[in-house]
Parts: C-alpha cells; structure tokens; sequence
C-alpha cells in the first residue's frame, strides 16, 4: 500500500470516528427528547410546586452533570421576589448563594430573566462557570434554575442547551397549571361555600314559612274558639258575683260558687293566652318603659309564687338607667316577663343564676333568624339562665303552641313561648334563641324605640262620682247572658 492510499485510508477512519460521534450525539439528543415526554407526564401529575422542581432537578441533572443546582420558585404574594426551593447538594448552598448575590448585584440575574435561553455567567473570581436559565412561559416568570458546572467540564453541548429549555418550559407551564388548579380549587371551595350557605338559608326561610303558616292556622282556629269561650267564660266568671251578692256571709254554699268563678277565672287566662298568641290581644298601647315593667312584675303575686317554688335561684337585674321608651302594653309585656322568668327557673332544678338586663341598641344588621330588620333604635331585653340548656330539636319547637317540657299544672298549659313569640310580634320587635345543653340559655328580645313620651296617669275618681243621678243606661249585647249580668251589676 502506497503513501496516497494510507493517506486516503487514514481520512475515511476519520471521517468515520466524526459519523460516529455524530451518531451518538443524534442519538443521545433523541433519547433524551424522548424521555421528555415521561418527564412532562410525571411533573404534570404533581400539585405541589416543591414537588414539581424537586422532579425537574433531579431530570436536568441526567442530561448535565451539574455540580450544584438551585432552583428558584417566584413569590406568588407580590410577584417581585424569588425563593430558593430546591438546594442540591446542601453544601453548596452557603457558595452558590453568595455568588447568586454577585450576580443579581452586576445585573446577571436580570439579564438572565430577558433571556429565553440559558446564559453562561463566571464567578467572581473567574474560577467556575454558573448557568443561569429562566423559568417561564410566554405571558409570566415563574422562577430562575441556577447550576454550577463541573471544574473539568466547564462548557455543555449546545443540544443539551436546548433540552434544558425544553426542560424548564415544561416546569412553567406546570407550575402555572398549579396555580390555575388552585385557583379553581379555591373558586370551587368558596362557590361549595355560597351554596351551603344559600342552601341553609332556603331551608330556614322554608322553616320560618312553614312556621309561620302553622301559626296562622293554629291562631285562625284558637282565636274563633277563644272568642266563643270568651263569651261563655264571662258568664261562669261573672254569674257567681251576683250570686254573691244574695248569699249570707255564713252560708256553705259561697265556697262552692267561689270554686266555680277560680276555675272560671283560669279558663278565661287560657283564652286569653290564646288571643296573645293569635295576636288578638293587644287591643291596647301605651308608652312604657321596660325597667318599670320589669320592676312591677318583682311584685306581683305570680313572681312570689314562683320564688316559693324556686327558693335556690337567684335572680339578678342589671338595667340600663338611661333606657327608652317603647310602646307596647304592659299587661302583654308583663307576660313576656313573667313566662321568660318562669322558663328560666324551670331549666334550674338545682338553683342557679337568672339575668335580666336591659340596654338600647341601634341595629343596622340581621337578628337571629331575621334578615329583614328594620334599621332603628331599639330597647334590648336579655333573660338568661345558666341551667341545663335546651336541645337542638327542642330549640326548634319552643314557640308552637301548648309544647312544653314543664311540670304541667304548676309551669301552665305550654302556651308560654306561643305567647312570648306571638306578643313581640305583635309590637313589632324580633326574638333571638341562644342555647348550649348543660351551660344555659339566653333569650334576647328587641323593641322598636318610640319618641313619645309617657303620658301621666289619668286623674282617680272616687266610686261615688260614677253613681249618677238615676239615669238610665243602655245595655246592648247580642247574647242574653251577658246583657243578665251587666244589668245585674248595674
């Protein structure tokens, strides 16, 4: 063989070793494109953001063999400052960070961040070569790759450039798909919320309908009843008086007509209980101040009674010296107190404390279960107790007639809270429940103020100035009975 053929051989060998070169630099390139695909599916499949560059550092570092590799994540609160997420290895963290501060102090960094491509930046004292690559898609940053190459291998290939873009892109766009997925995730948490919330409120507006529409079938049946009871309820009440009248002192038959008018007199509270609760019953208004009511119901018969009953509860006041005056009337609102009171020693067998306070309050809000309150100023009444509390499915029956969970013939007929409910309705006003078993129970009852003032007492006249001078009177009733006895007392 001579010189030209050796020189002709040794040029194919060469040029055989670069095809083969570029054989496994075309199959390495493609390979690793491949495997982009897996490594797409895999990041894509993560919701956490840590997760997601914990997996693209470990899939850069198979195709360069970076000595170090941090990863910056963008601080999604106010979109201007990036945080380290992913240190690799740890050692490096305390040299690479002073280097990154050269950087971002000389410009690189922000230079890097124009950039869609990596960019290949020396250290500080020109020793080592540090790849600086952006994170991001085409509408936002969404954090910064920073690697440190090896001493020996200070320069990458240029498809391995490439694939580190194709890397870092796909990190974006997943990281951007985090975001969007927890941006749905919270929308679809606050819409669940809206609807449980819409969803409740239907159900207690359809309650307080059904509730209402209850009531007004019960009243429309009580209140007719009641006025016919009424009727002949007046007779047994009044009859035993003219009775009376005529019997001596002495005569055994005056307890037995007695008995009948006390059991008169009780069915005729029944039915008058029965007109509050329909509403019927507040024929009569006047200007009151609750601290006044409150203070005459301490004296009645009905709250020594129940003092005799209840001797270890102790009932304390604290009033407001500077109250309002509503209108309403006191024999109704005196009620309200009394049955609250009465409830409340009831739920405390073993003692314990009651609280009735007052207070004005100006309300520009929803009541309990009010949404439609009138936005004014209001006298506050608090009834509290701290005794056994009333349950969830008690709570939602307290205000229908003649349910009750007292001791019946002693705590009355369970028309109660009907009357409570029906008579602050009547004057306008909302009533709130609050109850925890084994701690207590409040009631919280609102008036409407009023800006008129109390009117004094009308001037007493003596028995003898309503005697007359033996004029006539005219009695007109439609119902003999009646007419009987008013001509009788007359």
């Amino acid at each position: 063989m001579n010189a030209q053929e050796n020189k002709k051989q040794k040029k194919l060998e060469e040029r055989i070793v670069y095809l083969e070169k570029n054989r496994r630099f075309v199959q390495n390139a493609l390979e690793m494109a491949l495997s982009m695909g897996d490594f797409l599916e895999s990041i894509n499949g993560k919701k956490d953001v840590k997760q997601i560059l914990q997996a693209t550092e470990k899939r850069i570092k198979k195709i360069i063999p970076f000595e170090a590799c941090v990863l910056y994540r963008i601080n999604e609160e106010d979109n201007s400052d990036f945080i380290p997420a992913v240190y690799d290895p740890d050692q490096f963290e305390s040299y690479v960070k002073n280097e990154i501060d050269f950087m971002i102090d000389e410009g690189f960094f922000t230079w890097a961040l124009r950039e869609r491509r990596g960019i290949t930046i020396s250290s500080k004292d020109n020793t080592r070569q540090f790849v600086l690559h952006v994170i991001s898609t085409p509408s936002r940053i969404r954090g910064m790759f920073v690697g440190l190459l090896p001493a020996k291998k200070p320069v990458i290939a240029d498809y391995s450039n490439a694939l580190l873009s194709i890397i870092l892109l796909n990190t974006a766009n997943a990281l951007e798909n985090t975001q969007l997925y927890k941006i749905i995730l919270n929308q679809n948490l606050i819409l669940e919320k809206k609807v449980a919330k819409k969803t409740k409120e239907l159900i207690l507006a359809e309650r307080k309908l059904s509730h209402a529409r209850k009531m007004e079938a019960i009243g429309t049946l009580a209140g007719g009843i009641a006025h016919d009871l009424n009727n002949i309820l007046s007779g047994l009440v009044s009859y035993p008086d003219l009775l009376l009248m005529d019997i001596p002192e002495d005569s055994p038959l005056r307890e037995s007509i007695l008995t009948i008018q006390k059991s008169g007199e009780k069915a005729s509270t029944i039915v008058q209980d029965l007109l509050t609760m329909t509403r019927r019953g507040v024929a009569v208004t006047k200007v009151v101040n609750l601290n006044e009511i409150i203070s005459e119901y301490f004296k009645s018969p009905e709250y020594n009674e129940l003092k005799s009953y209840h001797q270890n509860v102790e009932v304390k006041t604290c009033f407001d010296s500077n109250l309002l005056e509503i209108s309403g009337s006191p024999v109704h609102l005196s009620k309200i107190v009394m049955n609250l009171v009465s409830n409340a020693a009831e739920a405390l067998p073993e003692g314990g404390r009651i609280t009735i306070s007052t207070q004005n309050r100006y309300i520009d809000m929803p009541v309990g279960s009010y949404d439609d309150v009138e936005e004014d100023d209001y006298v506050v009444l608090t009834v509290s107790d701290n005794g056994t509390g009333i349950s969830p499915e008690d709570l939602e029956r307290i205000f229908e007639p003649f349910y009750t969970k007292k001791i019946m013939g002693r705590s009355g007929t369970g028309l109660g809270m009907a009357i409570v409910w029906g008579t602050v309705k009547d004057h306008r006003g909302y009533i709130d429940v609050e109850s925890v078993e084994g701690e207590g129970t409040i009631f919280t009852l609102y008036f409407p103020v009023t800006r008129q003032e109390i009117e004094k007492d009308a001037t007493i006249l003596f028995i003898k100035d309503y005697m007359g001078n033996g004029e006539s009177i005219l009695v007109v009733d439609d119902m003999e009975e009646q007419r009987y006895v008013a001509k009788g007392l007359l």
